[in-house]
């Protein structure tokens, strides 16, 4: 299994249009997306308001490149988000099974 760690910085002023995208679209998209195993979604906090992140549990790499495309190694958007978004980041890794 692969764990896809994805983490976002939303623009100053555009943290409570994210926190909708993120809770009302993102989430139950992630959810539904065939081949996901697990899905962990972590919205801001006060101490760092415009941070986002989504911990997913991809079933193989297969699953995931049919999601995203070949280039699984791009922090991919919406382009719903795109303007409320100000970097993002993207990290994979083996899932330890313990």
């Amino acid at each position: 299994m692969i764990m896809r760690i994805f983490q976002v910085v939303i623009r100053p002023g555009k943290e409570a249009d994210f926190a909708k995208f993120f809770h009302e679209t993102a989430i139950p998209l992630m959810k539904n997306t065939p081949g996901i195993v697990s899905v962990l979604p972590g919205a801001a906090r006060a101490e760092s308001p415009r941070d986002f992140s989504f911990v997913m549990i991809w079933k193989d790499l297969a699953s995931l490149k049919a999601f995203v495309g070949e280039d699984y190694e791009s922090p991919h958007i919406d382009p719903a988000e795109a303007e409320l978004v100000e970097s993002r980041s993207i990290k994979h890794y083996e899932l330890v099974e313990t």
